[in-house]
C-alpha cells in the first residue's frame, strides 16, 4: 500500500512498507522534452550519489531507480527529524548529536560529494546514530570552495532553526569534522574565507552561496 507523505516543489514522497518513493514531479512551466530531460538527469544523478554515499555513511540504500519514470525507490529510514527534536534534547546529547553531524559530513566530503541541502531537517537520528537524507541537490566536487560552502549553508540553517545555542551546536559539527575529513586543513583554510566573505556582504551572502551551488548544478546539465 503507497500512501503521500510529503510533496516539495521537485518531488512527491511516498511511503510502501519499509521502502520510499520518490516521484519527481513535471513542471508545467518547461517544454515537456526539456522537463523530461531535466527530471531524468536529475534522477540518474541523485541515484548514482545515494548508491555511492550508502556504503560509506549512514543514508538510505537504493534500492531501484527509473530514470524514464523519474522515480527512485530507496530504503525508509524512521526516527526523529533533527530539526524537530535538536533543541529539546539535554545539552550533552544535542551536542554529541552535532558532533556525529559533523562526522557523517566529513565522510561524504572525503568521498568528493556535496550535499547541498545541509540542514537539520536532512538529518535523521535513528537510535544512536544520524542519518543524513535528500540528496536531491547533490553534486560530485573535488573543491574545498564547495566543502567550505556546504559547511556555512549548514551554519545558516543552524543559526536559522536552532539559533539559541547555533554556535556551541557548530563547534561540535566542526570538531566531528575534523575527527574522519581527509582535507579539513584546506576546507577549514577555504571555509574561513567563506565566511569572510558572508560577513562582508551581509546576510544576503548565505543566499548567494546556495544560488552558486545551483548554478554549477545548472551548468553541469547543459
Amino acid at each position: 500500500m503507497e500512501k503521500i507523505i510529503a510533496r516539495g516543489a521537485e518531488a512527491v514522497l511516498i511511503r510502501k512498507g519499509k521502502s520510499l518513493i520518490k516521484r519527481r514531479v513535471s513542471k508545467g512551466y518547461r517544454h515537456p522534452q526539456l522537463d523530461s530531460w531535466i527530471r531524468e538527469r536529475r534522477t540518474r544523478r541523485e541515484s548514482k550519489i545515494l548508491d555511492k554515499v550508502s556504503k560509506t555513511i549512514n543514508s538510505p540504500k537504493l534500492i531501484r531507480s527509473d530514470a524514464k519514470k523519474a522515480e527512485i525507490e530507496m530504503e525508509f529510514i524512521g526516527g526523529k527529524t533533527i530539526s524537530d527534536y535538536l533543541d529539546k534534547m539535554p545539552p550533552k546529547e544535542a551536542l554529541k548529536v552535532c558532533f556525529d553531524i559533523g562526522s557523517e559530513v566529513g565522510l561524504l566530503h572525503s568521498m568528493d560529494i556535496i550535499h547541498g541541502d545541509l540542514t537539520t531537517s536532512n538529518m535523521i537520528l535513528r537510535g544512536d546514530k544520524i542519518w543524513l537524507i535528500d540528496f536531491g541537490l547533490g553534486f560530485h566536487s573535488a573543491r574545498p570552495e564547495d566543502k567550505a560552502v556546504d559547511l556555512r549553508l549548514l551554519n545558516q540553517a543552524l543559526k536559522s532553526k536552532h539559533f539559541k545555542r547555533a554556535e556551541d551546536y557548530y563547534k561540535e559539527v566542526l570538531r566531528g569534522y575534523k575527527v574522519t575529513s581527509r582535507e579539513e586543513d584546506k576546507v577549514f583554510a577555504q571555509l574561513k574565507k567563506v565566511e569572510a566573505r558572508g560577513r562582508y556582504k551581509g546576510k544576503k551572502k548565505g543566499r548567494v552561496d546556495e544560488s552558486l551551488i545551483l548554478l554549477k548544478k545548472f551548468k553541469s546539465e547543459f
